[in-house]
């Protein structure tokens, strides 16, 4: 789940760069959160459910 939560907020992230210019700001936020997630459970080991 948190992959797909991660691959949704990197198409946002793209996204903001042209379509939606003005949450920018929010979707860059949202994208490094996103990576502390992944980087947080790749570095924990957890496996899914």
């Amino acid at each position: 789940m948190l992959w797909t939560i991660a691959i949704v907020l990197f198409i946002l992230w793209i996204l903001g760069f042209g379509v939606f210019h003005v949450a920018g700001g929010f979707i860059h936020l949202l994208l490094v959160i996103a990576v502390i997630v992944i980087a947080a459970r790749l570095l924990t080991g957890r496996k899914p459910i």
